[in-house]
């Protein structure tokens, strides 16, 4: 172990002004002392914080690291106040399990997420999409693209795919965006978690007595029980949906305020594919991921200890120089992929094709349909979500165009 080491007193939370795609400075600066830094826990444990491409990735992939949620007892934002072991992740929810468990849950997906299979999807998408740059186009401006656009493409899309009804999708997704937005009450949180969660169980037992074409209706199919069910239609709602939400909405933001970078995509539409993985990397909406070690374990020159909470800055790890040429800037030209987005490992982005294609045809759609979109508001009133919430974006995205 290395004798001295990179000490960080509180998770940074806080995004410098006039920089909101950038992390937090101290993280960044954090990774300047090093890829692994010891992290002072709110409760008092001291963990670890990896802010390096290639020891984010090595622990993601790491058995010896796990992801249960039973073992999650600190928070590096949140001081839990010696509350009890959390219970072990609901059945279903495989994100918060490790093996074999969570192969159980994942496996049966897995050819359901295909490449092929979610291009398959692609005239739907555009339809989708056009439908909603219509309704934009008709109203006129302004619009909150992030109400008008980046929400509603993701949200029809995993309803459809998990066969929610289309009379249900209005109410379901009101409760589906309270638990997400990270910034309600924990009585209304509860309460929005709860309704989604009977709908829901709802929803499982209805494709078991009626199946329907959807992905729920084929995993009735299988040895999956109903509460199983519920809970891998949960995970995919969450991991479905919001990250995609985000990243359209912030992507957005982004390439406004980099023209340069907005007119080379207009004027070569080949760059799409390798715009959205630049996007991908450089807006990292899905900042932070925690894992316990389970053992002691070597990563970037330090012993971490069995039982110690390590949090995984994906954002800074996408900003790694030695991964990364420039990598504070936004390159839409930038070559290959290998970014950490999408996680790594056993647990890395089941919805990660679908997401790609999501991008891929709404971001060009969106500028081909108005050439002269630009903000409503200055830059720095856009609002932000806050660094706390599991997911970075823009609370709203207030644009305007030339009707």
């Amino acid at each position: 172990m290395s004798d001295s080491v990179h000490t960080v007193t509180a998770m940074p939370t806080t995004r410098r002004p006039g920089c909101p795609f950038d992390p937090p400075a101290e993280l960044l600066e954090a990774r300047g002392h090093g890829p692994i830094s010891r992290l002072s826990f709110p409760d008092g444990h001291q963990g670890w914080l990896v802010t390096g491409y290639d020891q984010v990735r090595q622990v993601l992939a790491d058995p010896r690291f796990s992801a249960r949620k039973e073992l999650m007892r600190h928070h590096p934002q949140i001081d839990y106040g010696g509350m009890e072991v959390p219970p072990p992740a609901a059945p279903g929810e495989f994100l918060l399990t490790d093996e074999p468990v969570h192969s159980r849950y994942r496996k049966p997906l897995v050819r359901r997420f295909t490449v092929r299979r979610m291009r398959l999807l692609t005239e739907r998408i555009e339809q989708v999409t056009a439908e909603h740059l219509d309704a934009m186009a008709q109203a006129g401006p302004p619009a909150d693209l992030v109400t008008a656009f980046a929400k509603p493409i993701p949200s029809v899309m995993i309803c459809e795919l998990l066969g929610v009804p289309y009379a249900d999708r209005g109410s379901f997704q009101r409760q589906v965006d309270v638990f997400h937005s990270g910034e309600v009450g924990d009585e209304e949180l509860i309460a929005a978690y709860t309704g989604v969660q009977t709908y829901l169980a709802g929803l499982v037992a209805a494709k078991r007595a009626n199946p329907t074409d959807d992905i729920l209706s084929e995993l009735t199919e299988g040895d999956l029980t109903d509460e199983e069910l519920k809970g891998v239609a949960l995970t995919l709602l969450a991991a479905g949906f919001d990250t995609t939400a985000n990243t359209l909405a912030l992507g957005t933001f982004a390439l406004l305020r980099n023209p340069e970078q907005l007119a080379a995509l207009r004027a070569d539409p080949d760059l799409a594919d390798g715009a959205v993985e630049e996007l991908l990397r450089y807006l990292s909406v899905a900042k932070t991921s925690l894992r316990v070690a389970l053992v002691d374990a070597e990563v970037g020159g330090q012993t971490i200890e069995a039982g110690a909470t390590v949090v995984l800055s994906v954002n800074t790890a996408n900003r790694d120089p030695e991964r990364f040429t420039d990598p504070n800037a936004l390159d839409v030209r930038r070559s290959g992929g290998g970014h950490l987005a999408f996680g790594h490992g056993i647990h890395q982005c089941l919805g990660q094709q679908l997401a790609r294609v999501e991008m891929r045809v709404a971001l060009p759609a969106l500028f081909a349909r108005f050439p002269t979109l630009r903000l409503a508001v200055p830059p720095e009133e856009v609002p932000l979500r806050p660094e706390t919430a599991d997911l970075y974006g823009v609370r709203c995205l207030p644009v305007t165009w030339d009707a």
